[in-house]
């Protein structure tokens, strides 16, 4: 008997039980199986809103060939997480709805989940449901949700002139990291000195300290997950915030060292590597620059970190000062049906 069938023939019903096998065994919760998902709001109150965010990973544009089953799984908890971390809101659980393809493998698949249940712990988030269906490629479609107080919540919009740009991690890893998995895939042995630009892309991190006491302590006035690009991500503040802009301090405290180095030796752009890479889920917010001592000062104390990236201006646009030299941004990031061939 094959050890390790094509999941075709192994069956939904199958499937759905070794999800359950596998969150039992990690976490020791058992899956409800019923025709719909409960959670229990326990502490929350009728002041806080539900926050939910759905972030679709699709095999073929959000996966590099590298990556394994495991790390897609992952990856796909991470994705959503980021989008409402950078809200200042705690996720509390996730249902999740995979398009398989029948002849992915019963081991790739436990990988997969794997991924997906040890991510969930890490952020003691509560996995409490589903759906499978077969597809042509591998499709993870998580919902996570979290609960917050209105008045608590990072919104995009909100800001002002004078305003800082701050961002609680340097920008150009996965620029890096792409350039080298995707273009240089048949020698990634000689870029063993960009590995942390490789880990950024396969095995992406994000952290929560920062929105969690900006959001506490109400020093943000606006937020937005980066992993769209540096200047999508900035794009759309500025489509929340009409008749605001943005100037980007184009310097070492912007950028990653690894960035500076890869893009000197091989001889390309740096602003394409560090402004459109995409994928960092690097957390930007906006505040006033009289709180910006003491903010970095309590997450400092933390363990988390925060940078001046930028100001905001009155002058719709994205503006570099590079040099004692200030040059307009045209570039927007990713965007998906953006072109057509």
């Amino acid at each position: 008997m094959n050890s390790n069938p094509q999941i075709g023939n192994i069956g939904e019903t199958k499937l759905i039980k070794l999800i359950e096998e596998l969150i039992l065994k990690k976490t020791g919760k058992v899956l409800l199986n019923d025709d719909s998902f409960f959670y229990n709001l326990k502490e929350e109150s009728l002041e806080h809103y539900i926050v939910l965010n759905s972030d679709m990973l699709v095999s073929s544009t959000d996966a590099p060939p590298q990556m394994s089953t495991y790390q897609i799984g992952r990856k796909s908890v991470i994705m959503n997480l980021s989008d409402l971390i950078v809200k200042g809101v705690k996720p509390k659980a996730i249902i999740i709805s995979l398009g398989l393809p029948k002849l992915l493998r019963k081991a790739n698949f436990i990988e997969l989940i794997t991924g997906i249940i040890d991510c969930c712990m890490k952020f003691n988030l509560d996995y409490i449901g589903g759906d499978i269906n077969e597809t042509k490629e591998l499709i993870i479609n998580p919902t996570v949700f979290g609960f917050k107080k209105p008045s608590e919540i990072i919104y995009r919009k909100g800001i002002k002139p004078g305003d800082i740009l701050i961002a609680n991690n340097k920008f150009g890893l996965t620029g890096v990291g792409f350039d080298i998995l995707l273009n240089k895939k048949d020698n990634i042995e000689d870029f063993k000195q960009y590995k942390r630009s490789i880990k950024s892309v396969l095995e992406p991190e994000i952290s929560g300290i920062e929105a969690f006491l900006l959001s506490e302590k109400k020093f943000s006035v606006s937020g937005i997950d980066s992993s769209d690009g540096l200047s999508k991500s900035l794009l759309d503040l500025m489509l929340s915030n009409p008749n605001r802009g943005f100037k980007i301090f184009f310097n070492e405290e912007l950028i990653d060292s690894e960035a500076f180095q890869y893009a000197n030796k091989f001889n390309i752009s740096l602003e394409e590597v560090v402004i459109n890479g995409g994928e960092e889920f690097i957390h930007l917010f906006v505040m006033d620059p009289e709180d910006y001592i003491t903010a970095r000062k309590l997450i400092r104390a933390k363990g988390g970190n925060i940078i001046k990236i930028g100001q905001v201006i009155s002058d719709k646009g994205i503006f570099l000062l590079k040099d004692g030299k200030v040059s307009e941004l045209y570039g927007h990031g990713f965007e998906h049906f953006s072109k057509l061939d």
